[in-house]
């Protein structure tokens, strides 16, 4: 399947580099005001602008013309965005850069930040010091004080339970709570997520801990370029190590339980069915945050990223509801529709980009690299997890990731990755 050719006039590279050089010089502040601690009823008059002046305005942005689908009329989420995962188009949005508080869905960047560090195999012994400090009403994985887990089962209780307890453990072997703040912080900045200020790692509510709609997609964006966060994200159910305790015959034995993914679009509920091509991302709620959700998805070649934050109708699984039907637009609209604005690449990448050179790079453009093929390429991978999970099966063919250096200082980021085929040879659980 060969990537998308995209053609570019020379005066348009100049002043895209122009503009992205100055966006990356200026000031911090003119991009992400202050956090507040009592975000308003209505967003800010202007708000950030990376990624395109309209993204900067309130309300919803998005070129309706001859041909292009209406956008669905009961979507009441006090944020969201509809992009392109691939090219970074943004499709259509609605108030993309408010900073509201974020949830669990803050985890992607936690993941993003901290995969890297530990192979899978890593054994950790759970010290009481690493659980301290977790909020009341936290979701919870279920780890135990003195146990020994791998990193691989603490990743799973990350992203299937959306547990804080894990957070919190991995947190602990990262130098603590503290530091994993400041690394976030840092990469956060990195990926040009402006509208981010992490103050708790896990996502639980917190005093000017706020993130956007942008920003949270950049984050599943770049994550979903690791192999590891895309097993994690789209793993619907796992086997998770539980206490150990004496059997009956005096031996001391370890069993385990069954946990499921709380992405209702990609485990199913009673009121939600599985989403096709659904593959990830997050979903959070928190008192402050409502309810917020990142998904990815793929239908017939093209994979879209939606972002949801708090919905105002109150409704059972109303924000997987609200995520599906803008992801439902996103397949109609995609080819058809002008895009309202971009989702930005790291600074790394865009600063490397400045600087002329005749020939293409290749690499992962905020993230570790794994499956990056040549220009064109095609490559086909196998993305079985381990540990008893289940819900990765064959991956799709996907063409290499690359950052295509061109005329005039500008760049082109065309990423593709291997998402896995969850549900289109799965029935619904």
């Amino acid at each position: 399947m060969p990537a998308p050719k995209n053609v570019f006039g020379r005066s348009l590279l100049i002043a895209s580099a122009v503009a992205l050089s100055t966006a990356l010089t200026a000031p911090v502040a003119l991009a992400a005001p202050k956090p507040s601690t009592s975000p308003s009823a209505a967003p800010p008059a202007k708000m950030s602008t990376v990624g395109g002046a309209r993204l900067g305005r309130p309300g919803t942005q998005v070129n309706l013309a001859s041909g292009v689908p209406v956008l669905p009329k009961d979507v009441t989420a006090r944020s969201w965005i509809v992009a392109d995962a691939e090219s970074g188009e943004v499709l259509a949005a609605h108030n993309a850069h408010w900073r509201l508080a974020p949830a669990s869905t803050l985890k992607m960047l936690f993941a993003d930040t901290l995969l890297p560090k530990w192979p899978k195999t890593t054994e950790h012994t759970v010290q009481p010091s690493d659980l301290a400090g977790i909020g009341a009403g936290s979701s919870m994985v279920g780890i135990k004080e003195d146990e020994t887990y791998t990193v691989h089962d603490l990743w799973l209780g990350v992203f299937l339970r959306s547990g804080n307890d894990a957070v919190h453990v991995l947190s602990a072997m990262n130098g603590g709570v503290k530091n994993t703040v400041a690394e976030m912080n840092e990469h956060a900045e990195e990926l040009q997520a402006l509208d981010t200020h992490v103050v708790s790692p896990d996502g639980y509510d917190a005093p000017e801990q706020v993130s956007s709609a942008y920003d949270l997609t950049l984050f599943a964006r770049s994550g979903l370029q690791k192999k590891d966060f895309r097993e994690y994200c789209s793993t619907v159910r796992a086997k998770f190590p539980g206490e150990t305790k004496k059997n009956k015959k005096g031996k001391e034995v370890r069993e385990t339980f069954e946990i499921q993914n709380t992405n209702r679009l990609l485990a199913g509920d009673s009121d939600v069915p599985v989403y096709q091509g659904i593959a990830g991302v997050k979903n959070g709620n928190t008192t402050n945050a409502g309810a917020t959700f990142t998904g990815v998805a793929e239908r017939n070649g093209k994979v879209l990223l939606v972002t949801v934050m708090n919905p105002q109708k109150d409704e059972s699984n109303e924000v997987y509801k609200e995520t599906a039907r803008l992801f439902d637009w996103g397949f109609r609209a995609a080819g058809k529709v002008r895009p309202v604005g971009e989702l930005v690449p790291p600074k790394s990448a865009a600063q490397a980009s400045a600087r002329p050179g005749p020939t293409a790079s290749s690499g992962e453009a905020g993230g570790a690299a794994d499956q990056v093929g040549k220009p064109g390429s095609d490559a086909v991978v196998s993305a079985a997890a381990g540990g008893g999970t289940d819900g990765v099966g064959v991956a799709l063919g996907i063409v290499g990731g690359v950052l295509v250096l061109l005329a005039g200082g500008a760049f082109l980021v065309n990423r593709r990755w291997p998402l896995p085929d969850l549900v289109r040879r799965r029935p619904r659980p």
